[in-house]
């Protein structure tokens, strides 16, 4: 298993970061590698929620991934799920309100975890994993940068 965490600050409310994070409609204009989402299961977001969409892959491939939410404690936690070739995929992006100059920030901390199911999974982590470790990192890095836009601020992005 690889693990990729990056954390940010957003110069906003935890309330608002999770309403960011959790309006599908808005998903592709506010994230620059996401496209179109097509949501698979009707009713409101939570557990159970699936969507597909493409992803711009570093080099600009596209991918098309779908994604599952396992976990919606709103606004602290979020766990996605994502299968691929020969690996599984679990996102968790926690939230955690902080104060910066008199008014409300929130930490967010993008987690990645990739489990091999595949004998070829696991033979592609161990030839390519630090390269893709960083792929990952910079993936999560811009969908926290592109966040940080969408809350009207500039975060700094820190690799944890």
């Amino acid at each position: 298993m690889s693990t990729v965490a990056v954390t940010g600050f957003i110069e906003a409310h935890a309330a608002d970061v999770w309403r960011l994070l959790t309006d599908l409609s808005g998903r592709a204009a506010r994230l620059s590698a996401a496209g179109p989402v097509e949501l698979l299961t009707p009713g409101p977001f939570g557990p159970g929620t699936a969507w597909r969409e493409e992803r711009v892959q570093p080099g600009g491939r596209l991918l098309a991934e779908e994604f599952l939410v396992v976990e919606a404690v709103a606004p602290h936690r979020l766990v996605l799920c994502s299968s691929g070739a020969g690996v599984d995929y679990r996102i968790t992006w926690s939230l955690r309100p902080v104060r910066r100059r008199r008014r409300g920030c929130t930490a967010v901390t993008v987690t990645q975890e990739a489990v091999p199911t595949a004998p070829y999974g696991r033979v592609v982590a161990l030839l390519l994993g630090t390269l893709a470790a960083r792929a990952v990192e910079v993936a999560l890095r811009r969908d926290l940068t592109d966040l940080a836009a969408a809350a009207g601020s500039i975060g700094s992005v820190e690799a944890a």
